[in-house]
């Protein structure tokens, strides 16, 4: 049986996450390793915090705190904020573990004994007035590309381009902000990708499976020619270069960083290792598929770089199976931006409302196809339209009028007919659907097949009308409920990986044991019937409140809007 593997890109140290974050790469991630699990499958799901680099050295510098410290620290907020949106890692390590640091240190071995590292001289910013080089991010000017003018010396978080610092127009220090920089010689290892252009390329070219936004994005660069990269920095925080020469330098936050994927499996078998096996995972791993999940700027760094490493190394490492890609989640048109906290943030929004919200909200309006933007008039339209309206009505409805009329307990009597049949077979189409789309990982298609399901049970009970029909025809009401009831629990089961705290009460409510909380793997006139007369139940509380107009106005004063 195959083996799932899911990765999440990283989430940088320095801070917490904006929701964008949590869209392009953690949300998805989770729903896909929920609904993995609840079909049966045997399912790994890693992530860290990255916690290398000039973010960490930067933010640390910020908060009066050690690098050591800031990071102890703001891993506890991250894990936590992770836990509060029901994330649901199998393990959520840290790239500062001893496990990456034996890892990448490996690599950096392997590959130079392959004779595709080399030592070269380069001429890199020195800050006068610091005193220090400064590495690429901690060189921050305008992007000679887009001419945005907070671009960082490695890339711009604009355009996206990668940059050297000396490409910068009007650059200055992140540190003191001086313009009294030098261009000085020192002394780095550069990983020879254009070596390995080919392997990769072919690599590449034989996934057409992978989205467009993910295979383009890897062409584009591959065809404008691989360059041999830096893997080195002047730092102190960072991996050790274990090379004679090089004391003082660490490897390049992007060369260690993916690494950590690897070195997290080992994180977590480590903490049982009588019963965790992670090299089977990763090592010769030939019944893994390996799913990662990333916003576009990630993209070149995972079908390029990182996979460059591996294929470099020489040993049979596992190479990802499938990339999910995304677009940018915009605030009312303009970045996210952790940096210039701009957007609103995990732990504001998690103060606000509950996750289910959020996930349901982020799922639905996923970007995907292109860039989307979000808004607080469209986010309480999407929470008051499906989750409260559609889902949670159908829910609360359903069962205060069984209560009320039949006691608590799937009612008894009748027989189902016509309606119950075309019920049946319109549920099918969708089970498939949305089951496709979920295998897929295109969520916000699924996104648009459970929301059909939602309405498929509204417009049954709409229908069959048992508040009519018990007046003439008790029985008739009987089975319109019953129906009713178990495509309630259809829907709950669907919604699982997308609202899990909320379908968690629901199964409560439904008094659901285990088996009647797997994936619908049947077809939908079995389904319907699974939970028989005399079932008993109880009327959850309202499952989604609506949110009110105040509510928007006050969270676009708060949180800035239009403008």
């Amino acid at each position: 049986m195959t083996r799932h593997l899911i990765t999440s890109a990283l989430p940088y140290i320095n801070g917490v996450k904006h929701l964008g974050n949590l869209v392009g790469s953690m949300l998805p991630g989770d729903v896909y390793a929920r609904y993995l699990r609840q079909r049966g499958d045997e399912v790994l799901y890693i992530c860290a915090t990255d916690e290398h680099g000039t973010p960490a050295e930067l933010a640390a510098r910020e908060a009066g705190q050690s690098v050591a410290e800031y990071c102890a620290e703001q891993h506890e907020v991250q894990a936590e904020l992770g836990r509060r949106f029901g994330l649901s890692f199998d393990h959520f390590g840290r790239s500062s573990s001893p496990q990456n640091r034996e890892l990448t240190q490996h690599f950096g071995k392997v590959l130079s004994d392959a004779g595709l590292i080399e030592e070269r001289v380069t001429r890199q910013i020195y800050s006068v007035a610091d005193g220090r080089f400064l590495p690429d991010r901690y060189v921050v000017g305008t992007c000679p590309k887009c001419a945005y003018d907070r671009a960082r010396g490695d890339q711009c978080e604009n355009c996206t381009s990668l940059l050297d610092p000396t490409d910068l127009v009007e650059p200055r220090s992140a540190i003191s902000g001086s313009t009294e920089l030098e261009v000085r010689e020192t002394r780095h290892l550069f990983l020879l990708q254009s070596k390995l252009a080919e392997k990769i390329r072919a690599w590449v070219d034989s996934h057409e499976d992978w989205p467009v936004l993910v295979s383009s994005i890897a062409r584009k660069w591959l065809d404008e020619g691989l360059q041999d990269r830096c893997i080195t920095r002047d730092l102190s925080w960072g991996v050790p270069v274990e090379r004679e020469g090089m004391d003082g330098k660490v490897y390049y936050v992007w060369f260690d960083a993916p690494i950590e994927y690897i070195a997290a499996t080992k994180e977590w078998a480590d903490a049982e290792p009588a019963t965790r096996d992670w090299k089977s995972w990763w090592f010769e791993a030939d019944d893994v598929r390996y799913v990662q999940v990333m916003a576009k700027d990630n993209i070149p760094f995972h079908t390029l770089s990182f996979p460059g490493t591996i294929i470099g190394s020489g040993e049979p490492w596992k190479l990802v199976d499938f990339i999910k890609g995304f677009n940018w989640l915009t605030y009312y048109g303009g970045k996210f931006s952790t940096s210039q906290k701009r957007g609103v943030f995990m732990s504001d929004a998690i103060a606000l409302l509950p996750a289910d919200y959020w996930r349901y909200y982020l799922l639905a309006n996923a970007p995907e196809g292109s860039d989307a933007s979000f808004t607080w008039e469209s986010f309480a339209g999407t929470v008051n339209k499906d989750l409260a309206d559609t889902f949670g009505n159908l829910v609360n409805r359903t069962l205060r009028f069984t209560s009320a009329r039949f006691g608590d307990a799937v009612p008894e009597g009748g027989e189902p007919g016509e309606m119950e049949a075309e019920l049946a077979e319109a549920l099918d189409k969708r089970l498939a659907a949305y089951d496709g789309f979920l295998a897929q990982m295109e969520f916000r298609k699924a996104m648009q097949e459970l929301r059909a399901i939602w309405v498929l049970g509204n417009e049954y009970l709409t229908r069959a009308a048992p508040w009519v029909a018990i007046k003439e025809d008790r029985a008739r009401a009987a089975v319109a409920l019953r129906y009713t009831i178990n495509l309630i629990r259809i829907a709950g089961v669907l919604a699982a990986p997308v609202i899990p705290e909320t379908t968690a009460k629901l199964a409560l409510a439904l008094k659901l044991g285990e088996a009647e909380q797997g994936w619908i793997a049947g077809g939908a006139a079995d389904a319907l019937t699974a939970l028989p007369a005399g079932h008993a139940f109880t009327v959850p509380e309202v499952l989604f409140a609506k949110i009110a107009d105040e509510d928007v106005k006050a969270w676009e004063e708060r949180f800035g809007g239009g403008e």
